[in-house]
């Protein structure tokens, strides 16, 4: 129904705060809201009709010998305390591993299936790796495949996967609430990391006296030029705001 997108910005507006930390009954309000949403409400009914169609790696179909396809992005809404994006991808398509400083998202995936793997930082209140050539050491969260119809996913500033990559497997489309949005002027940056090629590094390191092992260092990266986020116009129903 149309009014799901309105009710999801009207739900938003009314939770979050450019400032402070964001009440977890807020965040259920946004997730409640969020579990409705079926791309008809945000006008990708169509896109929705090839993951239906058509499944499997598009390497399979056409060949292994071709450019990663283009991810498209709907903007539907940007403020100060939030956002509200959808990211379309076709099969292998993939987003890198990448943060969310200081912010909090709110996502679901509302149709086809990709895999997920996230990270958080052992070490969270540092803003940058002591030795830039080794990395900063991270704790795998989360290393799995989703089809919708899934629940609606939180991660956090300091936990729940905050460092995040997503590679899909067939046509899908995750819809992200980031609170607050990214922010040159507020240093909240999006960086992107990859696993550390060093072979030399720890497993497990020693924080305030415990040891934390299954250690995975990551480091930050360039993405490929062939890596393309194509933002197209949103075309669901209006938003007043």
């Amino acid at each position: 129904m149309p009014y799901f997108a309105q009710r999801l910005y009207n739900t938003c507006k009314a939770s979050f705060s450019s400032d402070g930390p964001i009440p977890e009954e807020a965040l259920q309000k946004v997730r409640t809201v969020l579990e409705k949403i079926k791309p008809s409400d945000v006008g990708i009914e169509q896109e929705a009709q090839l993951a239906r169609t058509r499944s499997g790696p598009l390497s399979e179909r056409n060949g292994s010998n071709q450019s990663p396809p283009a991810i498209k992005y709907l903007h539907l809404h940007e403020c100060d305390s939030f956002s509200i994006g959808i990211f379309c991808m076709p099969p292998s398509s993939v987003i890198p591993l990448h943060n969310h400083p200081g912010m909090t998202v709110v996502s679901k995936l509302i149709y086809g299936s990709m895999h997920v793997k996230s990270y958080d930082w052992i070490e969270p209140d540092l803003t940058e790796a002591e030795d830039p050539s080794q990395g900063r050491p991270a704790r795998l969260v989360k290393d799995t495949e989703m089809t919708a119809p899934t629940p609606a996913t939180t991660l956090y500033p300091r936990s729940g996967g905050n460092i995040h990559c997503f590679k899909a497997i067939t046509h899908c489309a995750i819809i992200d609430i980031l609170a607050p949005p990214y922010s040159s002027d507020h240093d909240r940056h999006c960086t992107y990391f990859r696993k550390s090629r060093r072979e030399d590094l720890p497993g497990e390191v020693e924080v305030n006296g415990e040891v934390v092992a299954d250690v995975t260092w990551l480091e930050e990266y360039q993405p490929p030029d062939d890596f393309v986020i194509r933002r197209v116009q949103y075309r669901g129903p209006v938003i007043r705001t």
